[in-house]
């Protein structure tokens, strides 16, 4: 066999000897004391469970979105060296006009703003 056939070998009966194990290993059973927050030993002051603004989670959810695409930008300073630079300027316009309608999008869907 070769390198990459045992690689793959090993890392599937690996895989599966770890998943089976884990049905094996005993199940925790909370109960209200394990469940109960703990402030260094005073009984909590406040609800552990505070309602999350949606807002934070979309806004973060836009960010990677958005970063991510822009990490596809930058090769770019490499890319004068392909035999085709107008195919590296037809890349970057597709990718900054995504941008540019994904960002557009949003903003006419309200997903930007804090105040409702």
């Amino acid at each position: 066999m070769n390198l990459i056939a045992t690689v793959l070998l090993i890392a599937t009966a690996l895989s599966s000897v770890l998943a089976l194990v884990s049905f094996w290993l005993p199940q925790m059973n909370p109960d209200t004391e394990k469940l109960s927050p703990y402030e260094c030993g005073f009984d909590p002051l406040g609800s552990a469970r505070l309602p999350f603004s949606m807002r934070f989670f979309l806004v973060a959810i836009l960010f990677l979105l958005f970063d991510l695409e822009i990490a596809l930008l930058l090769p770019l300073p490499w890319g004068d060296q392909l035999t085709t630079p107008i195919s590296t300027f037809c890349w970057t316009t597709i990718v900054l006009s995504l941008l540019t309608l994904g960002l557009a999008y949003e903003w006419t869907q309200g997903g930007l703003e804090w105040a409702e």
